[in-house]
C-alpha cells in the first residue's frame, strides 16, 4: 500500500530554484523528486554519523590540551 504524500511549502533562493528547475528538466524528474532525494541522502548521512558516535561512545575522552602536549613531547610538533 502506497503512503500518502505530504505537502510542504519550501522557499528557495532564486538562483538555487533556477538550478533545480534546470536539473529537473535535464533529468526528466520533478522538483519534488530532486528535493526528496536530497533530503533522504542528508538524513542517511545523519544516521551514519549517529551510528559512528554510538560506536565510539565508550572510547576515552581526550582533552585537546593533552593531545597537543603529547604531540609536543614526542617531537611531532
Amino acid at each position: 500500500m502506497a503512503t500518502a504524500q505530504k505537502r510542504a511549502t519550501v522557499y528557495f533562493d532564486p538562483e538555487l530554484h533556477r538550478a533545480l528547475r534546470v536539473k529537473a528538466a535535464e533529468t526528466d524528474r520533478s522538483l519534488s523528486e530532486l528535493v526528496n532525494e536530497a533530503v533522504k541522502l542528508t538524513l542517511a548521512e545523519d544516521a551514519e554519523d549517529l551510528a559512528a558516535f554510538e560506536e565510539r561512545a565508550s572510547e576515552p575522552n581526550l582533552p585537546f590540551e593533552a593531545v597537543v602536549k603529547d604531540l609536543k613531547r614526542r617531537g611531532k610538533i
